[in-house]
């Protein structure tokens, strides 16, 4: 079964990030921004889906 609830997080916080991505620097920069923002979705993910009764 397909956790529909990654998926629309995920998607949130990669649409918000490529709305920022050109204005964040070089080609480093960027991956190191997107490897930190990954991090911290998905440490705040499990919090979120207990706050939701999931």
């Amino acid at each position: 079964m397909t956790d529909t609830t990654a998926i629309v997080w995920y998607a949130a916080i990669c649409g918000a990030l490529a709305a920022f991505a050109p204005s964040l620097g070089g080609r480093a920069a960027r991956i190191a921004i997107g490897a930190v923002v990954g991090v911290i979705a998905a440490s705040l993910l499990p919090f979120l889906k207990s706050m939701m009764g999931y």
